[in-house]
């Protein structure tokens, strides 16, 4: 074996050390600084517009995108004892319309649903034996699939009381005796900075909190 290529191969053996040195190290910073997680959601607060009465809807022009304001006027139910006022309960965007104009409605029944796009939030899925590593405060860095390219600033707003498990229908009741122990999972609200109008509620995302 000549000189250069024993030269080669020690260079090329030195590279690949210091990239598996690197990546070792890379993966011990973020393991010990940050949790991620990429079971997360965008999520906001649904509000729901409905009929005051029974009767026939009447000026209703709302649309899928439009934007209203709390106590706005958006239709009117014709009834035997009069017009009564459709209002709006929250400020946001209408995502959802489910009834058409002069359509027959029922007294409480959904016309539209909104949400406040200026108010979005992450819900993300913690494991139990991490949760002591973080706390209310904590900053996060977001990543939504909507828009991919752009890294959010968020802040940890509240950590939920109860796994996930307990809102499940059938819930992690065993009666066979055999118990398996499963690591659970704690929901976390995260509040987001600046969300672009590509973020849209019901998104997938991924977080990393940091734990400095």
């Amino acid at each position: 074996m000549n000189k250069g290529r024993l030269i080669l191969i020690n260079v090329i053996g030195l590279v690949v050390i210091l990239a598996v040195v690197g990546g070792g190290a890379f993966y011990y910073y973020e393991s010990t600084n940050f949790i991620k997680t990429d079971e997360a959601k965008v999520t906001g607060d649904l509000y729901t517009i409905v009929a005051p009465a029974s009767g026939k809807l009447t000026d209703w022009d709302l649309k899928e995108g439009d934007i209203v304001s709390k106590d706005d006027k958006v239709a009117k139910v014709a009834t035997v004892e009069g017009d009564q006022t459709v209002k709006t309960s929250a400020p946001g965007t209408v995502v959802k319309t489910q009834v058409l104009e002069d359509q027959l409605v029922q007294a409480g029944q959904t016309l539209a649903q909104t949400i406040n796009m200026e108010e979005l939030s992450i819900t993300a899925n913690i494991e139990e034996n991490k949760l002591k590593n973080i706390e209310k405060g904590d900053s996060v860095d977001i990543i939504i699939d909507g828009d991919p390219d752009t890294v959010f600033e968020g802040t940890l707003e509240q950590i939920g009381y109860a796994t996930t498990s307990v809102f499940s229908v059938m819930g992690n009741q065993n009666s066979s005796g055999n118990y398996t122990k499963v690591t659970q999972k704690v929901p976390v609200t995260i509040s987001i900075k600046a969300p672009s109008d590509k973020v849209l509620p019901g998104m997938n995302a991924e977080v990393k909190i940091s734990t400095k």
